[in-house]
């Protein structure tokens, strides 16, 4: 099974896609994680993003094309995934189509959990995130056993500079701008499903798990 997680910035799409990888026992993949994970290794594509990154620019969709498609191709995403932070906008979407394609691969069904700003807001003004392994936690929702320390790796946690109110206001309206295209896309394809995913994360993913259950036939569980 092929799943794509949609979602605005806080809206919890990380937190419900490592939980409900665990639950269907499948891959996560994180577009943010193998972009870290490919500059921390020094790959060849790694290696080319950096630059991009160093200037401050946005590292090219076909790089970042190029590392999905090596994740994929990785055994272990072999039986499925969960996809979570791709596609962004429409031409994403078509390419992740055509590489799906490719490998004979097809999403089976995207979820857009769709929240509230004032739940965003909430939520992003208080996150925490570690400076090496870029786990997240939540100064009141999730936070860490010690004091700014990340539970998973020890490293230091901080906030990020973009998570303030007026600057999430901004990424918020970027992301509906960029993402309502996208949901129309897949809206057309009969593949999309709407969540609200304000409630307590435990609820988001029975929600989840409910709809893959009661539509197992597009879903291909």
């Amino acid at each position: 099974m092929k799943i794509v997680l949609l979602g605005p910035p806080g809206a919890g799409k990380g937190t419900q896609a490592k939980v409900l990888s665990k639950r269907l026992n499948l891959v996560h993949i994180s577009t943010g994680d193998i972009l870290r994970q490919n500059v921390s290794e020094k790959t060849e594509l790694g290696i080319q993003a950096k630059g991009f990154m160093e200037k401050g620019a946005l590292v090219p969709d076909e790089l970042v094309k190029q590392m999905l498609a090596n994740r994929i191709d990785e055994p272990n995403a072999e039986k499925g995934f969960i996809l979570d932070g791709y596609p962004r906008n429409v031409k994403q979407a078509q390419a992740l189509d055509k590489m799906l394609d490719e490998r004979n691969m097809d999403i089976d069904c995207v979820f857009y959990l769709d929240s509230s700003e004032a739940v965003i807001i909430q939520r992003l003004s208080g996150r925490l995130v570690c400076t090496l392994c870029g786990e997240n936690f939540h100064i009141k929702n999730m936070p860490p056993k010690v004091v700014m320390i990340c539970d998973n790796c020890g490293n230091r946690l901080y906030q990020r500079s973009d998570d303030k109110t007026e600057t999430i206001k901004r990424r918020l309206e970027i992301y509906r701008q960029d993402s309502a295209p996208v949901i129309d896309y897949y809206r057309h394809k009969k593949k999309l499903f709407q969540v609200d995913s304000d409630e307590e994360a435990e609820l988001v993913l029975d929600k989840i798990t409910r709809l893959i259950q009661e539509n197992h036939d597009s879903c291909k569980v």
